[in-house]
């Protein structure tokens, strides 16, 4: 789970409240307090550059990522400084080094990046028109840093996936995906496509902002093939982060 320093000592928790409403001011100011360490890993460059780009500083490195305002996927979102926040400081628990990982909808590329930072063989996927600057951020970013150079391939949602994904040759140590659930219409999809890389011991790490009913709606339909936890909330932010594996591990 995200590290949350402890409050309980804090003056906004006042000893004359009921229990229920300080844990509920405890929340706040954590939540607060770890939203606030998670952007700050962001940064804008001082100086311009004829290439667009944002900082942000995870696992050590100052990683530069080339952004396209004109499409949602070569965003850097939220959810993906979530996912790489927890990356990083779990990486104990939830250890990279030598893992097969795949990230699905991986956009700019940031959290294939961090992932292989730490130590991780990656695959990262998107449709087709976001492979360029995909494979452009990563490879500025992993180039002599990496144990294993991650690959970039194309991934469009319950499309061909037996031909690309042979279930045989696709083993998956870790799913990544962050803000891959939102208003498209390719949910289904997305779960199938979900369903088809997960091996009875793969773990998902999800992060996910809610925004419609759709999501919830997503979270159920996923809740039927899948054993859904949830490692941590932001409230301020509406995001939570998911752990998930498939219900059927325990038979296999």
């Amino acid at each position: 789970m995200i590290k949350k320093m402890s409050v309980y000592s804090h003056p906004l928790i006042h000893h004359s409240m009921d229990p229920e409403a300080q844990e509920e001011t405890r929340e706040d100011y954590d939540d607060k307090q770890v939203v606030t360490e998670i952007m700050a890993r962001c940064f804008i460059p001082p100086v311009t550059t004829a290439t667009a780009w944002e900082g942000f500083h995870f696992v050590g490195h100052e990683i530069r990522i080339t952004e396209a305002t004109d499409c949602y996927g070569a965003v850097v979102w939220p959810s993906a400084l979530v996912l790489c926040y927890f990356l990083e400081t779990n990486a104990k628990q939830y250890n990279m080094v030598d893992k097969n990982v795949i990230e699905i909808g991986a956009g700019t590329g940031l959290v294939s990046i961090v992932a292989s930072l730490l130590g991780a063989h990656v695959t990262a996927t998107d449709l087709p028109e976001l492979l360029g600057n995909l494979q452009y951020n990563i490879f500025r970013n992993t180039k002599m840093k990496c144990k294993h150079l991650p690959q970039v391939k194309e991934l469009s949602w319950g499309v061909a996936l037996d031909e690309n994904f042979p279930r045989s040759s696709s083993t998956f140590d870790y799913i990544l995906a962050a803000d891959v659930v939102y208003a498209h219409p390719f949910l289904e999809e997305l779960l199938v496509t979900f369903d088809h890389l997960c091996k009875e011991t793969t773990v998902i790490l999800w992060v996910m902002k809610f925004r419609l009913e759709k999501e919830n709606k997503f979270v159920d339909r996923f809740k039927e093939l899948f054993d859904l936890e949830e490692i941590s909330s932001f409230p301020s932010l509406n995001i939570k982060l998911y752990k998930a594996m498939k219900k059927n591990r325990r038979n296999a």
